[in-house]
């Protein structure tokens, strides 16, 4: 999930090494164009043996670089002019070679010397590895990548999967999706840096026989989306998700539960180590008393099952009433079908927490866009309709500035 241009006014400098990856890098110029940025590449020597400079001049519409000694840059300084335009270097694919040049200080050929001398206080140098599973588990690579983080770089990956040399294991550059996501998330401002927050997402499944439930439309999206920006933000997030069919979003912690009951049970504990509880997940208010350990089946009477209900633990309103030291700040979401800020508003005080996001329930879920009203004690806010992503980030800047 992604808005649709995260990386307009970013200019990045995309450096190819040597690797079977490199096929891949040509996708993530076209992915980090279509998300508005502007992309200069530089390659190794090595690098043009697996692609050619044409075929990324061509997707990036931007002559490539492969020489320092390249006229084109004033003065025949490509290794300071490429550095002084860009927000990143982003390494991708970065071979055990050239993390070995990194980690040692050494400049062979333009892509090493331009990392060497970028302004380290305002470019970022990320590093995506590409190579063998024993080339990356060597003790060697490991303490090159170590120093490499050492001297700030951030490493994306790598992937674990099946690599080209028919081997199977860690290694394997990140798909040219993941590494853009990670990218977006490095240059979104670190807000929540050094807090906890707790989301709960998707609906809840309340078994009434080993084959039929109660359940709701929730999709997950919304809270996967404050997951994701959170993390973005910063954060160590632990997302507790029902039923849904989402992707984990990058360096998230995931726990999956089916019922209100699971989650209750999943939630309480972490309660009271998180700084911030969103409490996203449409989490039945009902469930059987009891479910039937078999099938329930039509027996031809026209008689209709008795079900006995019982009521669901109210999580949100329970982890509201922890005492102060270990009571985080409390979001919570109302999708209403009709009155929706006057329901929204009792919400917040029948729960007892500072914050409440309402929402139109039937005309968001499963939906990619929404708008929201933010509610609390002494304003509300409204926040237009945008993809839930944006309206993900926006949210996360507002209780931000509620922690302070």
């Amino acid at each position: 999930m992604a808005s649709s241009k995260d990386l307009v006014g970013r200019h990045l400098v995309l450096g190819l090494t040597g690797g079977i990856a490199c096929y891949k890098s040509a996708e993530l110029v076209r992915e980090l164009v279509r998300q508005g940025a502007t992309v200069q590449v530089v390659m190794t020597e090595a690098a043009q043996q697996f692609i050619t400079p044409v075929t990324l001049q061509a997707l990036s519409g931007r002559p490539v670089f492969t020489s320092q000694w390249d006229e084109r840059a004033p003065a025949s300084m490509a290794h300071i002019d490429l550095s002084r335009q860009a927000d990143a270097i982003l390494v991708a694919p970065a071979s055990a070679d050239f993390i070995a040049q990194l980690a040692q200080g050494r400049s062979g050929e333009l892509l090493s010397l331009l990392c060497l001398a970028r302004p380290r206080e305002r470019c970022a140098l990320w590093v995506a590895p590409a190579m063998n599973r024993e080339m990356w588990s060597h003790p060697a690579t490991q303490r090159n990548v170590a120093q490499v983080v050492a001297d700030g770089a951030l490493v994306m990956g790598p992937g674990h999967g099946d690599q080209a040399c028919g081997e199977t294991g860690d290694g394997r550059m990140l798909e040219p999706e993941q590494i853009c996501e990670q990218v977006i998330a490095a240059l979104q401002p670190k807000v929540l840096m050094g807090r906890r927050v707790l989301v709960t997402a998707g609906p809840t499944f309340e078994a009434i026989d080993p084959v039929r439930g109660i359940t709701n439309l929730s999709s997950g999206k919304m809270g996967f989306a404050i997951a994701r920006a959170a993390a973005e933000a910063g954060a160590q997030v632990t997302l507790v998700a029902g039923p849904v069919h989402q992707l984990t979003p990058h360096g998230v912690q995931r726990i999956n539960v089916q019922s209100a009951l699971q989650m209750h049970a999943a939630v309480m504990p972490l309660a009271c180590t998180h700084d911030v509880f969103v409490a996203t997940a449409a989490v039945a208010d009902w469930r059987p008393a009891a479910a039937a350990t078999q099938k329930i089946k039509k027996d031809g009477s026209g008689q209709v099952p008795q079900i006995s209900m019982t009521e669901n633990p109210d999580i949100l309103a329970e982890v509201a009433r922890l005492p102060a030291p270990q009571r985080p700040y409390c979001v919570g979401f109302a999708a209403e079908s009709q009155d929706v800020t006057r329901l929204a508003r009792e919400k917040r005080l029948r729960k007892g927490i500072p914050m409440i996001v309402a929402n139109h329930g039937p005309s968001t879920f499963g939906q990619d866009d929404n708008a929201l009203w933010v509610v609390e004690e002494s304003q509300e806010t409204e926040v237009p309709r945008a993809d839930k992503l944006t309206l993900a980030r926006a949210l996360v800047q507002l209780v931000s500035r509620r922690l302070t």
